[in-house]
C-alpha cells in the first residue's frame, strides 16, 4: 500500500489509478465533512464527488511540505459544501423576494407570466452549477464581470465565457420548450 506522500505524487503525475486510490482512501473523510456541513446527504455527495474533481483539476497546488493529502482535500471539501450553502442562501433569498413581490396593482399576474417565471427558474437549476452561479451573480446580486470572477476565483474570460453560454441555454431552452410561444407578444425572443 502506498503512503499518503507517494500517492501524492502519482496523482500530482497526472496518474489515475492514484486518483481512484486517493478517493478510496479518503473519501469516506471527505463525504463525513460534508455531511456535517451540509446536514444533507445528497448535497455532501454532490460536494465529495466536485472535491475529488477540484483535486484532479488542481493537483499541482498541493504542498505535502504545507500538510497532509487529507487536510488538502478536507479544506477543499469545506470550500466546496461553503459555496454550496451560499448558494442554497442565495437562491433561498431569491424566491423570498419574488414570494413577496406584490402583483401590480390592478393587473393580475397572467398564469402565462407564472408560466414563464416558473420556467426560467426550472431551466437556472439545469445549468451547471458554475455557469448557474455567474448568471445569479450577474443577474440577482448585480455584480460586474470582474467582481464575479473576484468573487468565484475564476479567471475573467471563464466568467464571460459562463454567462454568455448560460444565456444561449436559457435562450435555447426557452425556445424548444415552446415558452415564448405562449406569453411573449410577437417575434423571436430577446430577453434572455
Amino acid at each position: 500500500m502506498s503512503s499518503d506522500d507517494e500517492l501524492a505524487e502519482r496523482l500530482r503525475a497526472g496518474d489515475e489509478k492514484a486518483l481512484r486510490t486517493v478517493y478510496d482512501r479518503h473519501g469516506a473523510a471527505v463525504l463525513y465533512l460534508a455531511q456535517r456541513l451540509l446536514g444533507n446527504r445528497a448535497d455532501a455527495e454532490d460536494v465529495t464527488q466536485v472535491t475529488f474533481v477540484a483535486a484532479w483539476t488542481g493537483r499541482d497546488t498541493f504542498d505535502p511540505r504545507r500538510g497532509t493529502l487529507l487536510g488538502w482535500l478536507l479544506g477543499i471539501a469545506r470550500r466546496k459544501a461553503v459555496d454550496r450553502l451560499r448558494s442554497a442562501e442565495r437562491q433561498n433569498r431569491v424566491a423570498e423576494t419574488v414570494r413577496v413581490q406584490p402583483a401590480p396593482p390592478g393587473d393580475p399576474e397572467s398564469p402565462e407570466r407564472i408560466v414563464d417565471r416558473l420556467v426560467v427558474a426550472d431551466e437556472l437549476g439545469r445549468l451547471p452549477a458554475e455557469q448557474r452561479r455567474t448568471l445569479e451573480l450577474a443577474f440577482f446580486d448585480d455584480l460586474t464581470h470582474p467582481q464575479i470572477a473576484a468573487v468565484t476565483g475564476l479567471p475573467l474570460g471563464t466568467v464571460k465565457s459562463h454567462i454568455r453560454r448560460g444565456m444561449a441555454n436559457l435562450r435555447r431552452r426557452w425556445e424548444v420548450d415552446g415558452a415564448a410561444s405562449g406569453s411573449r407578444s410577437a417575434g423571436p425572443s430577446r430577453a434572455l
